[in-house]
């Protein structure tokens, strides 16, 4: 006995000299304690028949793309989820004055809320926890990237405007088993905007959401649906696009100020529509591209390529009727008519210049033409006389046929003139022509596109 009490006196210094074994942190004792018995694949809650409410709210933080030949939108998004889950509840005062913990979860139930639209897997951050406060009430806050279909309308570009709709519900659940709400009020997340990047191309206009249930013969699912509704800014197109386009139109109205009888103007027009064509390759990457409908501004284009193709046939028209030979003039009766009615009132060129050309011989058998000769010096009564010597006759009739020439070398040149002043008209009404639909079809554009731009 003796032995036993000194070896415990011996002992004791040895027992408080040996470190004490550390106690479990609160916070590990209440994971282990909420987790211990929890089974993840239940839905939370002590009585079957309740639902649970998921609380859902959004908001946007960038459209990043809109592709209009697949029909996608790709768009960032600050996705919150709120649930209660009723085994999930402490109380703080026995861990500690903890009133709220993080768990991962894939330990915990998760609601299985998806988007409807969803066609593809964005490169969304993986956020493992969620938080968990001591009432039960779980948070599960994470960014998005969203790959979702949307309608897109193409025809207006680039002053169009895009309604794409982020629609959220229970994949399997009906509504007697999980139903949806918003977090905040329709309003609130309609007007929030403090997060959108509003640097970009689009600009956002509101996100309206709306709660309803979608009646199936298995039961009411339960949906909120968030309207995207964003315009694009067409500053970056209009200046790239439209305004060197309507500079090249512009140049091309002024050619016809060149004149028609000029090969410059020819040249000219065909080096603008080169140009043009070059633009429109080297720009085919900024237009929309769609399945459905040509954009308008594809048709813009379009048509300012044919009328540029319009401008050169009517400048290649009027060089060929100034080119027409004398013989083509004399067969040509639209001519003829033409220039009685708009050419030169020159009644010489009208006995002459569409009938066949008088020779000397011609002067003998029809009785020669009618010169501006004194009565009493008459060249045509000389010639006639019997006693004028043989060189006299001679010389007289070289200086008939030296006028003669001379007269129809004038006549000549009355037609051209004509002719000329003919084309001359028939331009200044292609221009006009050509003019007046390239107004109305410039106006007709703008105002489509300001109505758009002013919605």
């Amino acid at each position: 006995m003796p032995c036993i009490w000194l070896l415990l006196l011996i002992s004791a210094p040895l027992v408080e000299l040996m470190p004490e074994k550390p106690k479990r942190s609160a916070l590990n004792q209440l994971t282990r304690s909420l987790l211990r018995n929890y089974d993840n694949g239940v839905r939370p809650v002590q009585n079957w028949t309740t639902p649970t409410t998921i609380y859902i709210d959004l908001i946007l933080q960038s459209i990043l793309d809109v592709d209009g030949q697949t029909q996608k939108v790709t768009t960032s998004i600050w996705y919150r989820q709120i649930w209660i889950d009723e085994f999930l509840v402490w109380d703080p005062e026995e861990f500690d004055g903890i009133t709220e913990i993080s768990l991962s979860s894939d330990a915990i139930w998760v609601p299985d809320v998806i988007v409807s639209e969803y066609v593809d897997a964005g490169k969304s951050p993986p956020i493992p926890y969620v938080y968990v406060n001591s009432s039960g009430l779980v948070k599960n806050y994470k960014p998005i990237q969203v790959v979702s279909a949307c309608s897109l309308e193409m025809y207006a570009f680039p002053f169009d405007r895009q309604n794409c709709s982020l629609t959220f519900r229970s994949w399997l659940h009906s509504v007697n088993e999980i139903d949806l709400a918003l977090w905040r009020s329709a309003e609130a997340i309609a007007n929030d905007k403090r997060e959108f990047m509003n640097d970009g191309e689009w600009e956002l206009l509101s996100m309206p959401s709306r709660y309803w249930q979608l009646h199936q013969a298995d039961g009411n699912y339960a949906h909120i649906q968030f309207n995207v509704l964003i315009r694009r800014r067409p500053l970056l197109y209009v200046v790239g696009l439209l305004i060197p386009s309507i500079f090249l139109m512009v140049v091309d109205v002024i050619s016809f100020y060149l004149p028609p009888n000029s090969g410059t103007r020819i040249t000219f027009k065909i080096s603008i529509l080169l140009g043009y064509t070059v633009f429109r390759v080297n720009l085919m990457d900024e237009l929309p591209a769609t399945t459905l409908k040509t954009p308008l501004i594809g048709v813009f284009f379009a048509v300012c390529m044919a009328l540029l193709v319009l401008s050169l046939a009517q400048s290649i028209l009027v060089i060929k009727l100034l080119h027409h030979s004398e013989k083509e003039v004399k067969d040509m009766s639209l001519s003829a008519c033409l220039l009685e009615k708009y050419g030169s009132s020159s009644q010489c060129f009208l006995e002459s210049g569409f009938t066949s050309v008088k020779t000397l011989d011609d002067v003998d058998q029809c009785g020669g033409y009618e010169f501006d000769v004194a009565p009493g010096e008459d060249l045509l009564s000389l010639s006639e006389a019997p006693e004028s010597p043989p060189r006299l006759e001679k010389l007289l009739q070289e200086i008939v046929s030296l006028r003669l020439y001379l007269y129809q070398g004038e006549e000549d040149d009355w037609a051209q003139a004509d002719w000329l002043a003919l084309c001359t008209k028939v331009d200044r009404i292609l221009f006009c022509t050509y003019l007046i639909i390239l107004v109305v079809y410039t106006s007709t554009l703008l105002l489509l596109w300001a109505s758009w731009s002013s919605v």
